[in-house]
């Protein structure tokens, strides 16, 4: 028999191998200061892109006294107990309430986490007899959330609506095989990878031949898109169709904590079943009323929105002038695709970090096929046209540096020593 512990040492997984030389600074890095466009990383001010601060309400004025009065009168602990037992609230009640109508939905259910909110919604919604029909670069919420179905899934080619329908047509011959069961398609508003939208105005009216309900994560999308920051389905004039809608609080919001909108009749039976929540702590309070502020944010200033559509135009735009390639993204999502591998990609990090003062997520192998990598910036509300253009000399000079060979494994052992 072999022992568990043993197993797992024995293999890290293919980030874990890196640890040693990656924890603190390409892996877990400690960003310090308040939280805005420029933060400090080991002493050195840097131009953060990483952080999907996407308003700039973490640091609001008016979102900081809420959360501080809201914290002074409720604390952490309030309510105490799952919603369903001892810890609803009117608060909790009305940014349900609240947020159903920006949606466009009968009815929300408040979650407590993102991730573990679309996991449990998933297997809470699909039995063994239902078939889930998802697009191939789901988020890995969605991915974990379908290892829990114990029913049949099929997968259909990133954005690729010709594949979606093929996989319908599977889905709904074994339905009818089987005589029992439903669809249920799964894809995103905005991929947060590639930052390219959904299709899901082509995949809504695919529901006029087949008979399928409509799960969308649009997590990078509320908030930035649509006339009102209601998200990809209201910026494709398909809102209406999708029959759910999940969000987190994460991005826009710069806060804890997710929903999903839908009919009431649905959101009651998630409500009552969803075991991620029934058998969890409520939202804490200060959170609850905290949202509710940054909802009205949300509502009542456009030129939040306006002022990062401008920022992230700029940056897109200013990226192509100078040869990048930033892929199909439709998104305030911006991912800047180079060749190289992981020595190169950690080099040129290194080098951005320590000799620009620009700070961005770096997304290399196994994420991505080998040979390739991405560095992933987040536009905010809060960036200025001069972190724009510092960062575009900044990524102009570093490739000129990396198509020119000069990113290998000795150059990080050299930048390695030099911190």
């Amino acid at each position: 028999m072999a022992d568990i512990f043993e197993r797992l040492v024995k293999n890290y997984g293919p980030l874990g191998e890196y640890r040693h030389r990656a924890h603190g600074y390409y892996a877990f890095p400690k960003l310090e200061g308040e939280i805005g466009n420029h933060m400090k990383f080991r002493g050195k001010e840097m131009i953060v892109w990483s952080l999907n601060n996407y308003l700039g309400l973490a640091n609001h004025p008016e979102v900081r006294k809420t959360d501080t009065e809201a914290t002074k009168e409720f604390g952490l602990a309030y309510p105490m107990g799952a919603r369903m037992m001892s810890g609803n609230s009117n608060y909790h009640e009305q940014l349900e309430k609240e947020l159903a109508e920006f949606e466009y939905k009968e009815d929300a259910i408040l979650l407590n986490y993102g991730y573990q909110g679309i996991m449990s919604a998933i297997d809470t919604l699909c039995g063994r007899h239902d078939v889930i029909v998802y697009d191939a670069e789901s988020h890995a919420c969605i991915i974990d959330g379908l290892r829990l179905h114990p029913g049949h899934r099929y997968v259909f080619r990133h954005n690729d609506v010709d594949d979606c329908e093929k996989q319908l047509q599977r889905a709904t011959a074994l339905i009818e095989k089987q005589k029992q069961g439903g669809i249920l398609i799964i894809t995103e508003g905005v991929f947060g990878m590639a930052g390219d939208q959904g299709k899901l105005k082509e995949i809504c009216s695919l529901k006029s031949q087949y008979d399928f309900r409509l799960m969308v994560d649009d997590a990078h999308g509320f908030g930035t898109l649509g006339k009102t920051g209601a998200g990809a389905g209201e910026e494709q004039g398909c809102q209406d169709d999708i029959d759910l809608y999940f969000s987190t609080f994460a991005k826009s919001m710069a806060s804890i904590g997710a929903f999903i909108a839908g009919p009431s009749t649905i959101i009651d039976y998630i409500r009552y079943n969803i075991r991620s929540q029934i058998f969890a702590k409520s939202l804490p309070m200060p959170y609850v009323i905290g949202n509710l502020k940054r909802l009205e944010l949300l509502r009542s200033k456009p030129e939040l929105k306006n002022k990062l559509w401008h920022n992230a135009l700029q940056l897109q735009n200013g990226l192509k002038e100078h040869g990048f390639d930033i892929g199909k993204t439709d998104s305030v999502v911006t991912p800047v695709h180079m060749k190289g591998g992981t020595p190169e990609a950690t080099a040129m990090i290194t080098d951005l970090r320590e000799n620009y003062g620009v700070f961005c997520s770096i997304v290399i192998y196994p994420v991505i096929p080998k040979g390739n990598i991405i560095y992933r910036l987040i536009p905010t509300t809060v960036h200025t046209d001069e972190d724009i253009e510092s960062t575009l000399i900044a990524f102009s000079e570093t490739k000129e540096k990396l198509n020119a060979g000069a990113y290998k494994v000795d150059d990080i052992v050299h930048m390695a020593e030099a911190r």
